[in-house]
């Protein structure tokens, strides 16, 4: 997957520096991306350790932040610019597409959208991007069990204006149609929902294991 995703990254976003944070993974993603990427830093397995190793080891003044299986739209450094050059705009992120027809997905890829305009929450796949400066202030993706990009959202819109480009990144569909699509879409609401009204995020974390992942997931 790794290998794909970087030579579709090179060419949609090549004037980029990209960086590949390896969590000690052992299906040889820091040798297969070496060649494909500018730098492969190892960190600390979980998301949010493995967001910070790769944001401390950038140079570039803008950050984004993107999964391996997502694909980005053609004019996503523009939009970044764009976003990034207004002034106090502390970062931004774009709206997300599932790649296939059937009305559940045009559902998820709505309510996603306007939901989290509604609440003011924000998810990775949706491929996050801030200033570094504000990226410091507010400390980085807080190392939790579950919602660290959703507390890094919330921390961002605290700095500043936090928008979001019309373009859309491509999501796999991949979990959904492992687990069900009508399935995985109730799960994600239910506990977007208890995280609103302060459930755990230990408990959280249980549900998303047994109700989100696959068994590929559960062998990361």
């Amino acid at each position: 997957m790794i290998q794909p995703f970087l030579t579709h990254l090179r060419d949609r976003a090549g004037k980029a520096e990209i960086i590949v944070a390896d969590g000690g993974s052992t299906d040889h993603t820091a040798e297969l991306a070496t060649a494909l990427c500018h730098r492969v830093v190892h960190a600390t397995a979980g998301r949010a350790a493995q967001l910070n190793a790769g944001a401390h080891a950038a140079r570039g003044e803008i950050l984004w932040f993107l999964h391996v299986d997502v694909r980005v739209p053609t004019k996503c450094l523009n939009e970044i610019g764009r976003i990034t050059g207004s002034p106090g705009v502390a970062g931004g992120f774009f709206r997300i597409r599932l790649p296939r027809s059937q009305p559940i997905y045009r559902l998820t890829d709505g309510f996603a959208h306007y939901a989290g305009l509604l609440l003011g929450m924000r998810c990775g796949d949706h491929g996050i991007f801030c200033r570094r400066s504000v990226f410091i202030e507010v400390g980085g993706f807080p190392e939790v069990p579950l919602m660290e990009d959703v507390e890094f959202f919330r921390r961002l819109r605290r700095r500043g204006r936090v928008r979001h480009s019309r373009e859309r990144i491509v999501v796999s569909p991949r979990r959904y149609e492992a687990i069900g699509r009508a399935r995985l879409t109730f799960a994600y609401g239910l506990i977007a929902t208890l995280y609103l009204f302060g459930a755990p995020l230990p408990a959280l974390a249980v549900m998303y294991q047994r109700s989100c992942c696959d068994a590929r997931d559960r062998n990361i």
